[in-house]
């Protein structure tokens, strides 16, 4: 195994009212001062095979062989006086539930092509992340109410999805054929839904970021960024070293979202204009295949965040991360670092060899 980051000997793990982590190891840090989106802040300059998501009061974790969901939850006195009122902190302990995590993706190489892996690994992280959301959720009532069962988040999820499509898929185009006359060709047509379709997903996440109820969603999916950066630059994963770093991460799901709005600008452009009946139904057939190539992207990105040129074009990515990010205080990162460390006490993914790498695709 590497000399890779791991938790040291003797370190005390995170439990009820924690606000520390245990202190994990690390030789050279990989850092370095951030530029332009990043201004001000530390970046990790390479990348690992680690992901997450921000959920009710917690951060899931991801690693190759397992997922972690770490959540604050609610005194029991806080409980008592009927719930948490929506701007209410949780202050209890940290819970942390850790599973096995097997990926489709290792079982043949088939599954593992470009495009197909990116759409197999995403399907595969939004199992989880609903997974993740049933814990999170049932963390924060009484252990006597009913818990919200994985029946009910898989249904949210799929409502959620087909929502999705038709809001970002369906819409724009039906829209733009509303104006299909006055358009003198499938160039303007595409351009023009393009444009729709961007300026629709922009629209909604910009309504997102003034919901107060989300607000401290985006400090924990900041807390969980930033958290994976010091993971990935090797420094000691501790609220203060992870505060350091950018809450902006270069395979985060909004730069992805983003990707996938341009993509499917090109992928549908060779469709031309048929009876709007084909439009709407290459719309939904496209989305695999786009955010296929999506994946691809946002993966490279990850890998080559150095050079100028992928900074330049990942910049209006990043940029929305200011939308559904927000900056989190230390307890926030404890819960984030909480999930981490449960991933490394049962692997290490900056020391995997190709061979355990196999198959895993993530996003921060």
């Amino acid at each position: 195994m590497s000399d890779a980051p791991r938790p040291a000997d003797g370190a005390p793990a995170v439990g009820a009212g924690a606000s520390a982590s245990p202190v994990v190891e690390a030789p050279v840090p990989a850092v370095a001062q951030g530029e332009g989106a990043f201004s001000g802040d530390l970046v990790a300059i390479r990348d690992a095979p680690v992901g997450g998501q921000a959920v009710l009061e917690g951060v899931m974790m991801r690693g190759i062989s397992t997922w972690a969901v770490a959540v604050r939850k609610p005194l029991p006195e806080q409980l008592k006086q009927g719930g948490l009122e929506s701007e209410e902190v949780p202050l209890g302990e940290i819970e942390v539930v850790s599973e096995p995590l097997t990926s489709i993706l290792k079982k043949h190489r088939f599954y593992r092509l470009p495009l197909l892996r990116g759409v197999i690994a995403l399907g595969e992280s939004l199992s989880i992340g609903f997974k993740a959301l049933a814990i999170s959720a049932n963390a924060q009532v009484p252990e006597d109410e009913k818990e919200i069962s994985g029946g009910v988040w898989f249904g949210t999820v799929l409502v959620a999805l087909l929502l999705a499509v038709g809001l970002f898929f369906v819409v724009p185009v039906g829209l733009t054929s509303l104006i299909k006359d006055q358009l003198d060709s499938s160039l303007l047509f595409w351009l023009v839904e393009g444009v729709v379709r961007t300026a629709i997903f922009l629209g909604y996440l910009l309504m997102l970021s003034k919901l107060r109820d989300l607000r401290r969603v985006f400090e924990y999916h900041g807390a969980e960024h930033k958290t994976i950066s010091c993971y990935e630059a090797g420094l000691e994963l501790t609220p203060e070293n992870a505060q350091k770093f950018s809450r902006l991460h270069p395979r985060c799901g909004t730069s992805f979202l983003l990707v996938v709005m341009i993509v499917a600008i090109f992928v549908f452009a060779p469709i031309g204009l048929p009876a709007w009946y084909w439009l709407v139904a290459t719309r939904i057939i496209g989305v695999p295949l786009i955010a296929g190539i999506s994946f691809e992207l946002i993966k490279y990105a990850g890998k080559n965040r150095r050079r100028g040129w992928v900074r330049a074009v990942m910049y209006p990515g990043l940029m929305l991360q200011k939308l559904t990010t927000r900056e989190p205080d230390l307890d926030q990162l404890a819960v984030a670092i909480a999930a981490m460390n449960a991933v490394l006490d049962v692997e290490n993914p900056l020391g995997a060899t190709d061979e355990e790498k196999v198959g895993m695709e993530v996003v921060a």
